[in-house]
């Protein structure tokens, strides 16, 4: 019992000491500084989604015989799944969406695919500056290229003004102006550039032992690609293909360019339009299960990347292997290669370029070449677009433009700042549960459309939220909103960075008696430069030519360019959204070619290929 007592306070010093030690290890800290943020900012905000969905609204009341406001309800689940009115509310939407997805993502991955080959492991010419036109589409918004496929092909019955096909008296019909099949083409040419960027670095980063090993044995190279090469990138492409089909179910820019003038709705112009409507409850259903697909889409995702991790841990060290010769099919392939681009990269840019510099739109005559539409002074010439000012002297536009270049500047430093926190969590946390549980959090943004998102942080800091005041309104809710929703991406960067720095430099300054903060600004940041920038530049140009998640948040007073672009289009002022389209995309080439001239960056390893 005597000896039992004596044990007993070096036990407890040992607890007190353990204790100690948990609450001061700087790692501890970030994760639980970490934990309640991410919380608090994105897992409340699910919640409140999931929440509305079952409580009454006070516009319903009177719908609800006996309710009142907040109640438990099964009414807004009843009538989006089994009301009459379900059809036009989920189920024709939704039909619409999933056809977008699966064709989008079939052709992204096909053409994608054989681009990344082409490039990567043939001797095609002038890779470098195929590489450099086939990333554009991706920097492009995939609204601009809307605007460029109603500048060729709308019509005189739809569209009003017809477009660069008529001009030259080609009368398209109207499928080809608006509707599904434009909306897939353009969704197309936006994510094909996502894929060539997934499925080359995937290429880039196989092991060419087993090929080497498929020459010495005599298989020809067709056998290799069929038989070694595509099995190995096929999860990586298999990965692409379910997070291109993720993203095209979501997004609202490009149906909504190209499907509200015919009523042809996806899921999420149909969140839009019942978000606008005051209609949260249903909007917050319709989300739900777009997350719904979407979590199964991620975790099928997760599934292909493990086998391509399975599939890593074969062979050696392996050189590059050898470029597969085209021999007399070179010339061909390249001149067909350069054909494609110049028809979905170069002819929308000269497309979209000369509509604003052309007085009456569809006439592509000298005499009809103007500087109005960028240089114009307002009421100049009243009977053109209510005397508009041209865009370089419109304050409307340069209004938008310090907004943008506030808001890309400040979520793109914070985001990637707190990517690079993340990362260095999920790094040194490998096989611990803190470690998982923050890499899964920060990854929700990532299945919660960006329409939804923006209509719930609009609805959740229109009050003050214990520490947290209104926000609605104001700058600082796009920051947030713009930063929170971006992590992911912020995330993976940060985590593909830190995962390069071994752990050797940080403990033997440890040793040395250097605090955390010194390690970090000292050894980390230093060493992951390159991460940081590719991080930046993702985010840069993520938020660049963002406008689903804005557009329930913004008003003409904090317009961003995307902003004022959608608002051109809603009033039928063609020019003007074009020029805005060509200056989004000249600032952000303009950056990335700073930034990899700078930082040297990779978009490919940002995007986790």
């Amino acid at each position: 019992m005597q000896n039992d007592t004596q044990k007993s306070p070096f036990r407890w010093k040992r607890i007190k000491n353990a204790l100690i030690n948990a609450f001061t290890n700087p790692y501890n800290i970030i994760v639980l500084v970490s934990l309640v943020v991410l919380v608090y900012f994105i897992v409340v905000p699910l919640g409140d989604i999931i929440a509305t969905t079952f409580k009454v609204q006070a516009r319903d009341i009177r719908r609800i015989p006996g309710s009142a406001e907040g109640d438990f309800t099964l009414y807004y689940w009843n009538r989006l799944l089994f009301s009459d009115v379900s059809s036009s509310l989920l189920w024709k939407p939704l039909s619409h969406s999933l056809l977008i997805g699966i064709s989008v993502s079939v052709l992204s991955i096909l053409i994608g695919g054989v681009l990344a080959w082409l490039v990567v492991r043939s001797d095609l010419p002038w890779k470098r500056g195929l590489s450099l036109l086939i990333i554009i589409p991706y920097i492009l918004p995939s609204w601009s290229k809307s605007m460029a496929w109603t500048a060729v092909f709308k019509n005189a019955r739809v569209g009003g003004v017809p477009g660069f096909l008529g001009s030259l008296g080609i009368n398209t019909p109207d499928w080809l102006a608006y509707g599904p099949f434009p909306i897939i083409m353009v969704l197309t040419i936006h994510y094909y550039a996502y894929a060539y960027l997934l499925g080359s670095s995937a290429l880039q980063s196989i092991n060419s032992e087993l090929e080497e090993m498929g020459e010495i044995q005599g298989a020809s190279k067709v056998k290799i690609l069929a038989r070694i090469t595509f099995p190995l990138v096929l999860p990586a492409l298999l990965s692409a293909f379910i997070l291109t089909f993720s993203k095209a179910i979501g997004t609202f820019s490009v149906p909504a360019y190209l499907g509200f003038k015919v009523n042809y709705n996806t899921i999420s112009t149909m969140i839009y339009s019942q978000s606008t409507s005051n209609n949260k409850a249903i909007a917050y259903a319709i989300a739900m299960i777009l997350i719904a697909i979407a979590s199964v889409n991620i975790f099928l995702n997760q599934r292909a990347i493990g086998a391509r991790k399975s599939y890593a841990t074969i062979g050696g060290k392996g050189g590059r292997s050898t470029p597969l010769k085209l021999g007399s099919w070179r010339t061909p392939i390249f001149v067909i290669v350069m054909v494609f681009l110049t028809v979905v990269v170069i002819f929308p840019l000269i497309i979209l370029i000369l509509q604003t510099f052309m007085m009456e739109q569809g006439k592509f005559s000298l005499d009809n070449f103007t500087l109005h539409y960028w240089l114009g002074e307002e009421f100049s010439k009243p009977t053109v677009y209510e005397g508009e000012a041209g865009i370089f002297r419109n304050k409307l536009f340069w209004s938008s433009l310090w907004n943008t270049v506030k808001l890309v500047l400040s979520v793109s430093v914070i985001a990637t700042l707190i990517g690079q926190l993340i990362g260095y969590i999920t790094s040194r946390g490998r096989g611990k549960f803190s470690g998982k549980l923050v890499e899964q959090l920060v990854f929700i943004p990532y299945l919660i459309p960006s329409i939804a998102f923006g209509a719930v942080y609009m609805s959740m800091f229109a009050v003050r939220r214990g520490i947290m005041p209104a926000l609605y309104g104001t700058f600082a809710l796009l920051i947030l909103i713009s930063t929170v929703k971006n992590l992911p991406f912020a995330a993976r960067s940060g985590t593909s960075s830190m995962m390069q720095i071994g752990t050797e430099l940080e403990e033997a300054a440890q040793i040395e008696g250097a605090s955390f903060v010194t390690r970090f600004a000292r050894i980390i940041t230093p060493l992951s430069k390159g991460g940081f920038f590719s991080g930046f530049i993702l985010i840069f140009i993520g938020v660049m030519k963002e406008l689903d998640l804005h557009i329930l948040l913004l008003t003409p007073k904090m317009a961003t360019l995307s902003y004022l672009a959608f608002s051109y289009n809603n009033d039928n002022k063609e020019p003007y959204e074009y020029g805005v389209a060509v200056i989004i995309f000249i600032l952000t080439y303009f950056c990335y070619w700073i930034a990899g001239k700078i930082g040297k960056v990779d978009l490919a390893g940002s995007l986790g290929g």
